[in-house]
């Protein structure tokens, strides 16, 4: 899994000043009947500051988003990928090292550790999906009561680049991306997750979070995370 975000972060050029470039995106299925239930919730999350950024697409059954197929039926909801701002950040000479998808605990608002980690060195699945697959987020109780368990995952990056960080992610924020739950200090670690010497470790809020709050509504759902890279320019709805 590190390999294959480190490969998709190297294609992406999207300019958070331009709002223009290639973006890494998600993929799901939801059915036809569903998908306007399936869109209030995405929309829900982001508005809770759960989700990535605001822009998604929407194709109908059997129709074709950058070579996959919607399955009859279904109506195809693709979204930003959180592997987007790791692109973001390598363009701008700061290398983003993967480390681990997991789960977050959230209380108040605030986030105080990850309770669930698989590290991207040491599996070929993408934990979120795992994680998605067990059932283990409360994504719609956080939104409604501000606690609860939400998908977000770490990076690592050299700490002498932290000025030129802070440029960015603010930028980033401008363009309407959500994805940054938390930047710790050098050193130091991260909602209980060590950071590597020399290094600050990131936190990025997980690009399936909304998926986790269709789920968890009891609506059906089906996923394919990190599905490949598009120009944001297909990605025309905004949440």
């Amino acid at each position: 899994m590190s390999s294959k975000i480190e490969e998709l972060a190297y294609g992406i050029t999207f300019d958070p000043r331009t709002g223009s470039g290639t973006v890494a995106f998600n993929t799901s299925f939801v059915p036809s009947a569903e998908l306007d239930q399936a869109l209030q919730l995405f929309r829900l999350v982001y508005t809770s500051g759960l989700n990535v950024a605001p822009y998604v697409a929407v194709a109908e059954a059997d129709e074709t988003f950058q070579g996959i197929h919607i399955p009859t039926g279904f109506s195809g909801i693709f979204t930003i990928c959180s592997i987007t701002i790791d692109g973001v950040l390598l363009k701008a000479g700061i290398p983003a090292s993967p480390v681990c998808g997991g789960i977050v605990q959230v209380l108040d608002k605030q986030p105080v550790r990850f309770t669930e980690v698989l590290r991207y060195d040491s599996t070929t699945l993408d934990p979120h999906d795992v994680f998605l697959s067990q059932e283990l987020t409360s994504v719609l109780e956080m939104v409604h009561s501000g606690s609860g368990k939400v998908l977000a995952s770490v990076r690592e990056v050299p700490m002498v680049a932290q000025d030129c960080l802070e440029g960015l992610l603010s930028d980033l924020m401008k363009a309407g991306f959500k994805g940054v739950l938390e930047v710790g200090e050098p050193n130091t670690d991260l909602l209980e997750m060590p950071v590597s010497r020399g290094h600050i470790g990131i936190a990025l809020i997980g690009g399936m979070n909304a998926v986790a709050a269709v789920k968890e509504s009891g609506l059906d759902i089906r996923t394919k995370a990190i599905s490949g890279l598009v120009s944001i320019d297909h990605l025309k709805t905004e949440l």
